[in-house]
């Protein structure tokens, strides 16, 4: 009895695809990965801050644009600047029109499919904790140092979010009154409705401040940064103390989470000054037998953003 052989040719399934968007008050960004995380297109638009519905149809019309690009309807993680409560409500002074809205939901309806969300500071340090500079580290805290101060914890590559997704918030603890009255500062409102933050000091903008508060007459962080180098008094005398309450703050870090590693991103980390001398200051800090760990600039700098967004997306989908 013959027996008839059919050649079956096997077609390839297309590599599934995970989308990172990273919200910011001026852009949107997204960024299209492959499941291995290789970065294979990316794009800018503008932000709709003050109409919602607006808001919401520019992130739409990304996702579809990115569908049609990949042939497949990809999986969705978004970063977003401000609070993220647990309800999925979002408090945003960078885009004041989706403070108090569900986005998750609202994308979610829009688009008919499961969108993951994350605070854009936390999934700097998911995406620095996977493949980043912190790689190969079990815990990773990631802290920016820019427009403000915030970051995120990571445990074997998971974010830590605490019980209602706030954990890593630095910046908004509290500047000591040993420090308030040694340079005899006064206390500065916070744009998070608190007083006396450590990211009214030590953010880019607080850095300014301090450096005008000496006597400057500028809160240009890049004439502080090329006086500095020229040995300018004024300049010195400012770095001085920021460094002081910027040790000071990472010190909190170091007590309250004992990280492996902390990777830095943000514009004050692109400053050498501040990155070669930070974990000496960290140190003055920390009470005998503790030690600050090794310090280090991100990988992925400006782009950690959506990568850790789409890295957040792919955790949920290899967890369900």
């Amino acid at each position: 009895m013959s027996q008839t052989l059919t050649n079956v040719t096997q077609v390839k399934a297309p590599e599934q695809m995970f989308y990172g968007i990273d919200i910011g008050g001026t852009k949107i960004e997204i960024g299209l990965f492959s499941s291995s995380l290789k970065l294979v297109d990316s794009w800018r638009t503008s932000t709709p801050t003050n109409n919602y519905n607006e808001f919401i149809n520019t992130i739409v019309d990304l996702i579809t644009e990115a569908d049609r690009r990949c042939e497949q309807k990809g999986f969705v993680g978004v970063g977003m600047p401000g609070i993220i409560d647990k309800n999925g409500l979002v408090k945003s002074a960078n885009v004041p029109c989706a403070t108090g809205k569900n986005i998750v939901e609202d994308l979610s309806n829009s688009l008919e499919c499961k969108i993951s969300i994350g605070n854009d500071c936390r999934l700097f340090a998911l995406s620095e904790s996977v493949g980043g500079t912190g790689d190969g580290y079990q815990s990773v805290y990631g802290a920016i140092i820019g427009t403000g101060a915030a970051g995120g914890f990571c445990i074997d590559g998971k974010l830590h979010n605490g019980r209602s997704g706030f954990a890593g918030e630095y910046g908004h603890l509290p500047v000591s009154a040993y420090l308030i009255n040694k340079y005899n500062f006064p206390i500065l409102d916070c744009g998070c409705g608190l007083k006396g933050c450590y990211e009214s000091y030590v953010s880019g903008p607080g850095l300014g401040w301090i450096y005008d508060y000496y006597g400057s007459q500028t809160t240009n962080t890049r004439d502080f940064v090329r006086k500095l180098r020229e040995g300018d008094r004024i300049a010195v005398t400012a770095f001085n103390c920021y460094m002081d309450l910027l040790g000071a703050s990472f010190a909190s870090i170091v007590l309250s989470y004992d990280p492996d590693i902390i990777v830095i991103g943000g514009g004050v980390s692109k400053i050498d000054e501040v990155v070669d001398s930070l974990q000496e200051h960290v140190n003055k800090h920390l009470f005998s037998g503790v030690e600050c760990p090794p310090i280090a600039r991100a990988k992925y700098g400006d782009s950690s953003g959506v990568r850790g967004a789409a890295i957040l997306r792919k955790q949920l989908f290899e967890n369900n």
